[in-house]
């Protein structure tokens, strides 16, 4: 669950800025081109000391409105599926799933701004453009919140398609991301945001509504 929390944090950060500046709008009309996205992702970790810890890869698709998909498949395997309504963690190593209310899915991960359009929610992260030596449009995102486990996430595009992201944490872990074979999410593939509960696997019930 621990990893599956930090890959939530991780895509979840995608989208935030610094007090400075406040370029969220162009940031959200970036986003706004993404009616959908499939890609293969690689991911390096290193620590304090640039030392690599993790490496790993995976697949990664979102649609509009409210769904993503992150499979991580290498080393360990995880899985976040956010069907629309509810969003599902589920770690198969430890035969255990975490389902909560898409509408906490933010603080769990800001990776769900990637496809979230409210208002109040964006208001809980600044954004500020960067321009990094690599041509590319890169934002920096950082939570207001001065309780986030996440301290910085940059978000870079080649023109209007997303091709890497970052995440710094506070202990000074910084992952990467870099995408890889984008293309849209096809009909046949829409069941990547259908999550099916694995039998004899225990489940955390976080969601409003869930029986106590």
């Amino acid at each position: 669950m621990k990893k599956c929390m930090g890959l939530l944090s991780v895509i979840a950060v995608m989208l935030t800025s610094s007090v400075q500046a406040d370029d969220s709008g162009v940031l959200r009309e970036k986003l706004e081109t993404l009616a959908s996205l499939k890609a293969d992702f690689s991911q390096t970790v290193t620590d304090i000391n640039d030392k690599v810890i993790q490496s790993g890869e995976g697949v990664f698709a979102l649609a509009y409105p409210n769904k993503f998909y992150w499979h991580l498949t290498q080393p360990d395997e995880s899985l976040i599926v956010a069907d629309g309504q509810d969003l599902w963690i589920f770690n198969p190593f430890a035969e255990e799933v975490t389902v909560m209310d898409f509408a906490d899915a933010v603080e769990a991960s800001p990776i769900a701004l990637l496809v979230h359009r409210d208002e109040n929610t964006w208001a809980q992260y600044h954004v500020s453009q960067v321009q990094p030596e690599s041509g590319k449009a890169c934002y920096m995102i950082k939570p207001k919140s001065l309780e986030s486990s996440v301290v910085t996430v940059n978000v870079c595009f080649n023109e209007t398609q997303l091709t890497d992201f970052n995440l710094l944490d506070e202990q000074g872990n910084h992952s990467q991301f870099v995408l890889s074979n984008q293309t849209t999410v096809a009909k046949d593939e829409q069941s990547l945001f259908e999550f099916v509960v694995p039998a004899n696997v225990d489940i955390d019930d976080q969601r409003a509504n869930a029986e106590q």
